[in-house]
């Protein structure tokens, strides 16, 4: 009953990851429609239209940790529903650019704040030993979204001229689902102690994750670790900069593999390599399946191995990969070789940097500073995640894609050596110890 009820908890919160990934991918199958639509030039459609929802991503991951630390993380998460509603019902109806633009932005809002709440809850309510496979459910949601949006693509886009509204309205509806479910978790005990110092109603739900435990106990161990705060202190505090160094480097290489600039640009490069149009947006829907399924090797795994050694795993794939289609638009290689080595790039990502990123960065900041270190880690990575794609096709015009591969694979590089020299392992250990051993 234990386990079936974290399970649940766990998943409703995670589908914030189903409407990130949808939200995040489904701008792909419309990419070259509303550049016909609009046609303002490369660097308009790059920044404004494709990568309006990622400017709001940034802000609201910068900001995500404030409404996650003083609403709530439950609150935080039934706003985040809100505001994808209103963005994909709204987008699907803009006829402007500008109003489209404004209203994929409230939808980024929402997937960077979820990138803040979502880990942080089903942190602070997992058991220690089930922590990277719970908390990676929102990965696993981020990458069966993006699978959903692929296939909700190719399905759509024989509907004329205004197929890519039907695209993107359609998320409207698990939009809605979501923020009816997620009224039904319980808040999280972790917060009500160090931020209510609600005694009472953090043991009941601490009896409700664990009937037969000692909430006592855990309600002891957490307050002995919320004494040691230093008032006014914050997550850029001196203390804190093993932990922000963490965080920091995780998101910068998560970016610097060019994964998100390969999913918002799939079937541009699929075409690119030689595909027609239908195989391309097909091709889409391969790595969308090839990225569910690797997804649950590296949960299966997160947990057993640990988050060090799937990483370890996923540079050396990333490395060979990467290097690989850099080789291919060199040469020339047309045909499937393309979509095969990108096929091996995101099965790297799934089991490596896909599985870790949320679970690690949820886990290495204390209690009470959770929220704003988890807000400092998706900023990186989400500040990234919005300049790099922006300059994807200019940089593919100037230079070509293959010293664009080539560069990404040397970023690779330098992320086995990160691991191999500095990222500590985080497996099994309370979110209390680990504060005592990052942090001191």
């Amino acid at each position: 009953m234990q386990t079936n009820k974290i399970l649940f908890w766990s998943i409703t919160v995670a589908l914030a990851g189903f409407l990130f990934g949808f939200d995040t991918v489904v701008i792909s199958g419309a990419d070259q429609a509303l550049q016909e639509l609009w046609p303002r030039g490369e660097l308009f459609h790059g920044v404004v239209i494709i990568s309006s929802a990622l400017w709001g991503t940034v802000l609201g991951a910068m900001f995500g940790g404030i409404p996650t630390d003083k609403l709530g993380r439950k609150q935080t998460l039934i706003w985040i529903g809100v505001l994808y509603f209103v963005s994909a019902a709204g987008s699907a109806l803009a006829n402007d650019p500008w109003v489209f633009a404004a209203l994929r932005f409230i939808g980024g809002l929402g997937v960077g704040a979820s990138t803040v709440a979502a880990p942080t809850y089903v942190s602070e309510i997992a058991p220690a030993g089930d922590r990277g496979k719970l908390v990676g459910l929102y990965q696993f949601n981020i990458v069966f979204g993006i699978l959903i949006a692929f296939l909700s693509n190719y399905l759509l886009s024989d509907l004329g001229k205004n197929a890519w509204r039907y695209m993107i309205g359609v998320e409207a509806i698990p939009a809605a689902i979501y923020t009816i479910m997620v009224f039904t978790v319980p808040r999280s005990p972790r917060w009500l102690l160090t931020k209510r110092n609600d005694v009472e109603e953090a043991t009941r739900v601490l009896q409700l994750i664990n009937p037969g435990g000692d909430a006592g106990a855990t309600i002891r161990e957490i307050q002995a670790d919320s004494t040691r705060a230093v008032p006014g202190e914050t997550v850029f505090s001196k203390k804190y900069r093993f932990s922000l160094t963490l965080a920091f480097l995780v998101a910068f290489f998560n970016q610097f593999s060019g994964i998100n600039a390969f999913l918002y640009y799939a079937p541009r490069i699929f075409e690119l390599a030689g595909l027609e149009q239908s195989g391309a947006l097909l091709s889409s829907i391969g790595v969308g399946v090839v990225n569910l399924v690797f997804t649950i090797v590296g949960l299966s795994m997160i947990d057993k191995f640990g988050r060090r050694q799937l990483l370890y795993i996923g540079s050396v794939g990333y490395i060979v990969s990467l290097s690989l289609v850099a080789m291919a638009f060199w040469f020339g290689w047309q045909g499937v070789a393309v979509p095969i080595f990108l096929f091996l790039f995101i099965a790297s990502h799934a089991i490596g940097q896909g599985a870790v990123i949320w679970v690690f960065i949820s886990e290495i900041f204390p209690n009470h500073l959770r929220g704003s270190g988890q807000a400092f880690g998706t900023s990186v990575h989400w500040v990234l995640a919005a300049a790099i794609p922006s300059l994807v096709p200019l940089l593919f015009g100037i230079i070509g894609p293959a010293p664009v591969f080539a560069f990404f694979a040397f970023m690779m590089c330098l992320q086995l050596l990160w691991v191999w020299r500095m990222m500590p392992e985080t497996k099994g250990v309370s979110l209390e110890e680990l504060d005592l051993r990052l942090n001191g």
